[in-house]
């Protein structure tokens, strides 16, 4: 489909999906939203084995567009936020590994993005908050993935304060894997992306759904499950070569 808001590009092994709207600050729209599930979608159906999530302009994105939201009633909202929770789902359920390239500013349901990818890459000069929690309307929603990366305390203090993290703040908090030079983060992005996408792609899509999945059960559960998963897996035909060119010795020829 063509796009207004965003840019997908395919090169090699890797797409690149870049939000486009740096007069907005790349304000996630309803449009924007869909825009995104849209071209994660088509991404996923691809042959690709990656994805890395950027943007142009100064801000990596600003949350949701309040020019979408103001005046609106709760069916209107409630319609909103669900696109934006699929928009999350989608990326977590598509087989490829995501990784978010951040270059400036993510807040809000920006900074749900960036916790919602698979892996982050940030600049130096890039800054993360929920600034929910000094205004009217407390960051709900982007708590749900923020909480799932930081600890319960760090969480809560974005949350609550509203106040913005750096980026070395962010790495040492968990929400994203690396910090890099604005000179480097193109290169680090790919380099991570390329590191994550190495071996057997079925089995990294099937390790990735089992992920999600398992990360928010109960112990005994999650192995009961991911046990179950793992012995499925087995089976396929790129685990059984994989085992068979371990004991051989030799490099594995993966389907």
């Amino acid at each position: 489909m063509a796009y207004e808001l965003i840019e997908l590009e395919y090169s090699g092994d890797f797409a690149t999906i870049t939000m486009n709207c740096p007069r907005r600050r790349n304000a996630l729209s309803l449009k924007h939203m869909l825009e995104l599930t849209a071209a994660f979608r088509e991404v996923g159906e691809s042959g690709m084995r990656g994805v890395i999530l950027a943007a142009n302009g100064p801000v990596f994105s600003a949350g949701h567009d309040f020019a979408d939201m103001v005046g609106r009633d709760l069916v209107a909202m409630r319609k909103i936020l669900h696109v934006c929770t699929i928009l999350m789902n989608t990326i977590q359920e598509i087989p490829q590994p995501v990784v978010a390239r951040v270059q400036g500013l993510a807040t809000a349901a920006g900074c749900q993005l960036v916790a919602t990818c698979d892996l982050a890459v940030a600049s130096s000069e890039a800054a993360f908050a929920t600034p929910g929690g000094k205004g009217g309307w407390f960051c709900t929603t982007p708590m749900v993935a923020v909480s799932r990366n930081i600890g319960r305390k760090r969480a809560l203090e974005m949350l609550l304060t509203g106040d913005p993290i750096d980026a070395q703040t962010a790495a040492d908090w968990g929400l994203v894997n690396r910090v890099v030079p604005p000179a480097q983060l193109e290169e680090e992005s790919q380099r991570l992306l390329a590191s994550a996408t190495r071996g057997s792609f079925i089995s990294k899509g099937i390790g990735k759904q089992a992920y999600y999945a398992q990360i928010g059960l109960a112990q005994p559960q999650a192995y009961d499950y991911a046990q179950e998963v793992m012995a499925s897996a087995s089976q396929i035909p790129d685990a059984q070569e994989g085992m068979q060119a371990f004991l051989e010795k030799r490099k594995p020829r993966f389907q």
